[in-house]
């Protein structure tokens, strides 16, 4: 039987147990914000930058976090500005598809999906204690015994999104690699939508492992947060292209243009540097799509191995 329980005043309800094989893992957002930039920058009649960012952490951390960034962006082009965000990736794709976004702050894995089905492409990608990669991280408690991905058999389990490389696509691919699957392998699991909820679901004994993006643990380790202190990691997975900035196939290619450039030299603007430090980005470099070769890789196996779950979670309310 499922039971909540809050772990602070704007912490996202959490799973404590499982009804069934899985349950997904209610999250409150409001499908769209409206940013507008300041009347006194961008006139509210003008032309609007429409942008989405996937939630890798809480959507009320994502706005917060993310906010100064798209309105610099929007600013930096004269443009007053739409944010966009959904509870999934699968979600934000389909924004893509319909034609509604100029620019996507996306995962790895969804942006494989959106370049082969939608043609969108790398805008720039984000450096990182000076790398364009990044791991899937599996944790657990840091009072617990368990010391591999082996000793989690049976046990509760949270992932991502079903769409999310880290969170999501490496653990099912090194299960498949022991001839396992979710389904098979875990006593129960789970998704949260969102790396910092899966760590909170470890941190507060609501599951007994996860499998989490190391920038989003990286970061808040830095930040010498308590809930990092009341978990472990025990598995890092090989490196994959770091989540990029993308854009829609049909975008206009001056818009296009602006865009990189904005980004590819916000380094270099003292108040681009300040909101980037905040973010712990280095910079923005252009990105190549061979980075993500891994993801179509591991994609590949599992489909020739038939070990997927179900693309999206049973809900069970």
């Amino acid at each position: 039987m499922a039971t909540r329980a809050c772990l602070g005043a704007a912490l996202l309800v959490m799973l404590a147990g499982c009804a069934g094989r899985e349950r997904a893992i209610p999250i409150d957002l409001e499908d769209v914000e409206q940013l507008p930039a300041p009347a006194s920058r961008v006139s509210h009649a003008g032309p609007i930058l429409r942008v989405a960012v996937a939630s890798m952490i809480s959507p009320s951390d994502t706005r917060l976090l993310y906010r100064e960034l798209v309105d610099y962006i929007a600013q930096r082009l004269g443009r007053g500005l739409v944010l966009n965000q959904r509870r999934t990736y699968a979600e934000v794709n389909e924004l893509l598809a319909r034609g509604e976004l100029d620019l996507v702050f996306l995962c790895s894995a969804p942006y494989v999906d959106a370049h082969e089905k939608l043609g969108a492409r790398i805008l720039a990608v984000p450096v990182v204690r000076g790398q364009t990669v990044y791991r899937s991280y599996i944790i657990v408690s840091a009072h617990s015994g368990i010391n591999s991905l082996q000793r989690l058999q049976g046990k509760r389990f949270a992932f991502v999104d079903p769409m999310s490389n880290t969170g999501y696509l490496v653990p099912t691919y090194l299960l498949a690699l022991r001839g396992e699957s979710p389904d098979s392998f875990f006593g129960s699991y789970t998704y949260t939508f969102s790396h910092d909820n899966s760590i909170k679901a470890v941190a507060g004994g609501f599951a007994d492992g996860a499998a989490v993006e190391s920038l989003v643990y990286d970061y808040l380790q830095a930040r010498d947060s308590d809930i990092i202190r009341r978990t472990r990691v025990i598995e890092r997975s090989e490196p994959f292209g770091i989540p990029p900035v993308v854009v829609p196939s049909d975008i206009d290619p001056a818009l296009e243009a602006k865009l990189r450039a904005v980004l590819l030299s916000m380094h270099k603007n003292p108040r681009g540097r300040t909101i980037l430090e905040k973010l712990a980005i280095e910079r923005f470099v252009p990105g190549d799509d061979a980075a993500y070769d891994g993801i179509r890789e591991m994609r590949a196996f599992l489909k020739r191995n038939a070990r997927q779950v179900p693309s999206s979670p049973r809900r069970q309310e």
